[in-house]
């Protein structure tokens, strides 16, 4: 039963949950969770029977499974198609690319049976991690178009019973961008018939993107990106703060729940209530976000002391594709004018920029992520109101009327035309198909940085359940907690200052005040909250 309930709690099932299930207290499945690796390492005493019956079932196996449970999660949330097939492909690609990694693997690969993702191991693998909203073999998946109906209506007569009106209620979502990806054919010339072996730049970052329903106020957008002072910032003296976007990174170019609360606390939260005081709107208002994992469920608490005008709503699971604002040709319209802006400027630079400029010599010597930063801004604002107007047809019909249909085709003739002017072969194909791959799947290795932040998420949260009764054996003088915070913030100002590698410096202060510090953060603010209520009581 231990091995189960730290099983099912790595597949991402909750602490409270895990509660309920099998019936057991809070402390009894913290104790468990809390001694996990050593409960993991046991044997089974002579004369138990197994949980599981599957033969070589080995460590890579059991990782393997839960970061399929990670991908299958990410893949409800985004709304996309998950049938069997699908995920036993997915199976076997992931335990391929962890036995890669795994030293003299290759050596006993004839003593180990071959792992074939097969029909019993996927209902085995079902059962174990929980999972039901997996369409069969065979059949024609699709969103949950019925809790989207129904969703629908409720949010509706959300809107009319609280009175928000069209400029009162905001969307937010994020998509990766390629952007220094242009489609495949692009580098076919008239001057260089073939590029053997040229490959286009594939670096990616992450775009948060917001605005209201009316589409009359749109928010400054995130970006994250995987360095978070890149050689042009330095050699330009970028003040980061001054730029077009809320720059922010880490290692992966992911959002991560802190990069996001503070986004919404630095730069979303202060934007609407500066829209709403200057239109004399009343001070109200309402952000739809769907269920990823960036996406904090505590965030009404986050925002409760400085902005608690704003409430929150999540949309359902598996119905992002049919719901979500920002994915009804919103985010799809943005990177069809990303690429147009970089193609013009492309054709800027070749034509007017001298020293013999080629599409070549541009891409490798001039395109920068600064000069992307001002395309992806100059691509935002070309985002019509019309267009965010229209996002919303699903949620609420009534407010886009004549509003329904967005026309991409004039901006794909422009992208095309502009190629054909740098004598380039694209077709409409290619811009398609372009726009489809900004938003490739999780590789294995992004699996398993996700599941490393989702155990530290889990971790936090047991301490914090548990904060009472381990502080009732052993309290913490609060006067040290406020010391270590203070030689934790000095620590992260002389490494920030001497450590040769900035990039790393940032992604090891992260991790360290995502994790261990922010847990301190957490107990002091707790015990400053409950000072200020028992003064006033």
């Amino acid at each position: 039963m231990k091995q189960e309930i730290i099983r099912r709690s790595d597949c991402g099932v909750k602490q409270c949950d895990l509660v309920k299930e099998f019936g057991l207290s809070k402390t009894t499945i913290f104790t468990i969770l809390t001694n996990k690796d050593a409960i993991k390492s046991a044997k089974v005493a002579k004369g138990v029977s197994k949980l599981f019956h599957e033969k070589h079932r080995s460590s890579i196996h059991e990782e393997m499974e839960r970061l399929l449970a990670i991908w299958i999660k990410d893949r409800q949330v985004k709304g996309d198609v998950t049938t069997q097939d699908i995920i036993c492909h997915k199976a076997k690609r992931i335990y391929d690319d962890l036995k890669k990694n795994v030293p003299g693997s290759s050596s006993n690969q004839d003593n180990e049976e071959e792992f074939k993702a097969s029909r019993g191991w996927f209902f085995r693998f079902k059962k174990r991690c929980g999972i039901h909203s997996v369409t069969k073999h065979g059949e024609a998946g699709s969103a949950d178009k019925k809790e989207a109906e129904k969703f629908s209506i409720n949010f509706q007569k959300c809107i009319k019973d609280e009175g928000y009106c069209p400029q009162q209620v905001f969307n937010a979502n994020e998509t990766g961008l390629f952007w220094k990806r242009m489609p495949s054919r692009t580098f076919i010339t008239k001057e260089e018939k073939k590029l053997p072996g040229h490959k286009a730049m594939k670096d990616r970052l992450t775009l948060m993107f917001s605005s209201n329903a009316s589409g009359d106020l749109k928010i400054k957008s995130l970006l994250v990106y995987h360095s978070e002072n890149p050689r042009i910032f330095k050699k330009n003296n970028v003040i980061k703060s001054k730029l077009p976007v809320h720059w922010k990174s880490n290692q992966k170019a992911w959002v991560t729940q802190v990069i996001f609360n503070e986004w919404i606390l630095e730069t979303f939260a202060p934007a609407v209530k500066k829209f709403l005081l200057e239109k004399e709107l009343p001070l109200k208002a309402l952000l739809i976000l769907d269920n990823a994992p960036s996406h904090p469920k505590d965030l009404e608490e986050i925002l409760q002391e400085n902005y608690p005008f704003i409430k929150v709503q999540y949309l359902p699971p598996n119905t992002t594709s049919i719901l979500q604002p920002m994915d009804q040709q919103v985010i799809a319209n943005f990177k069809k004018l990303y690429t147009r802006a970089l193609f013009n400027k492309v054709f800027e630079e070749c034509e007017f920029g001298g020293d013999n400029m080629t599409v070549r010599k541009f891409w490798k010597e001039k395109f920068d992520v600064l000069m992307a930063i001002r395309l992806i801004q100059k691509a935002w604002e070309e985002v019509s109101q019309r267009t965010l107007i229209s996002a919303w047809k699903m949620l609420v019909p009534s407010w886009t009327q004549e509003e329904a249909v967005v026309d991409d085709t004039e901006v794909v003739k422009d992208i095309i035309t502009v190629a054909q002017r740098l004598e380039l072969e694209v077709e409409e194909e290619d811009v398609e198909e372009l726009i489809e791959e900004h938003e490739e799947e999780l590789t294995t290795e992004e699996l398993q940085a996700l599941l490393v932040q989702q155990q530290d998420n889990a971790q936090r949260e047991a301490s914090s359940d548990n904060e009472e009764q381990q502080s009732n054996n052993q309290p913490i003088p609060t006067a040290d907690i406020k010391n270590i915070l203070v030689k934790w913030k000095a620590v992260q100002e002389f490494t920030n200052a001497h450590y040769p590698d900035s990039a790393e410096a940032n992604r090891i202060n992260d991790l360290y005040s995502d994790t261990l510090v922010r847990y301190f953060r957490q107990m002091l603010e707790k015990r400053e909250k409950q000072t200020t209520l028992d003064r006033f009581s």
